[in-house]
């Protein structure tokens, strides 16, 4: 009980730290934080100006961690993030750290650089490491990417690849917001910056414990089949090119842990795992031209799925 409310102690101060900077989107907020809890990357992907660079640097200084940015367009290399080898005045090599060695790497809109920059991100976001010339270097732990980017068809962009998409737990759009937010939001920034007024409530061995903590919330035998019966629904989907990955399926039983233990409860219930699949799954999911042309899209196929299947009662 004591652990259970000390880590809802702890989600709630860092909520409340990042809302002094992100007004009005609660929802997506416990995303974020759910999704930096179950140790997954973050997607953003909206028009410019909405405030996805500010909530990602919120979240950083309310955990406490170190945090670097690169604003990425076509002439930044796989070194500006990677790392690279120099030799010094004895000849020895010597590494020189790239932007990504840091606790949570904000990559702005990551569809403006070149496919090769973009996949020097995979193996830190899959393996928590860089290998620079042959020699892999550890990522400080925690390590999250927060990456953002602008609809397909903003000038200067390109779609990212599945596999970089896959490798993102959740993709969350943050919308405009409602105009009594706009008003508060506009009235706070007068002759202030709220992110000065952020401070970090917890650290990050203490965002380490709360992860932990997450990994060891109970899910049953019957949610987990719940799940995989979900993701064989989208590969038989016939307006799907594809369907779910078996790394989708490890993530949405992640995310579920992580909001079970954001609603104050040590195991997951159905409602965690439908709360969460939209945003877990619906970016790993192509649709078919001739669906999109009848205006279909990932989220309405799979909201036709959560429809169809049954979930398990509880006993």
């Amino acid at each position: 009980m004591e652990q259970r409310d000390g880590m809802l102690a702890n989600a709630q101060a860092i909520l409340t730290q990042v809302r002094k900077a992100v007004v009005g989107k609660d929802r997506e907020l416990l995303w974020v934080l759910a999704a930096i809890l179950a140790g997954g990357h973050i997607l953003v992907e909206d028009i410019p100006g909405v405030g996805k660079t500010t909530m990602a640097l919120a979240f950083s200084k309310a955990l406490g961690l170190s945090n670097n940015r690169v604003q990425f367009t076509p002439d930044v290399l796989p070194s500006d993030v990677t790392g690279y080898s120099v030799l010094d005045q004895s000849g020895n090599t010597v590494y020189r750290p790239g932007a990504v060695l840091c606790n949570l790497f904000l990559a702005d809109e990551l569809n403006r650089a070149t496919s090769r920059t973009q996949s020097a991100l995979l193996e830190a976001m899959e393996e928590g490491q860089v290998t620079v010339d042959g020699v892999s270097h550890r990522l400080p732990q925690p390590f999250v990417v927060v990456a953002t980017q602008n609809p397909t068809g903003a000038a200067g962009t390109q779609l990212l690849p599945d596999s970089q998409l896959d490798r993102f737990m959740v993709r969350l759009t943050l919308g405009y917001p409602e105009a009594k937010d706009e008003i508060s939001m506009a009235k706070d920034r007068q002759g202030r910056n709220p992110l000065a007024e952020i401070r970090g409530v917890v650290t990050a061995a203490t965002l380490m414990e709360m992860r932990a903590t997450v990994e060891e919330t109970y899910i049953s035998d019957e949610l987990i089949a719940y799940v995989v019966d979900l993701m064989n629904a989208t590969r038989q989907n016939e307006n799907l090119l594809q369907g779910a990955s078996p790394r989708a399926t490890l993530a949405v039983i992640a995310m579920a842990k992580a909001v079970a233990r954001l609603g104050g409860r040590d195991y997951v219930v159905p409602q965690d795992i439908r709360q969460v699949l939209l945003p877990t799954v619906s970016h790993r999911l192509p649709v078919t031209h001739a669906a999109r042309s009848q205006n279909m899209t990932a989220d309405t196929v799979l909201q036709e799925i959560l429809d169809k299947v049954p979930a398990p009662k509880l006993r």
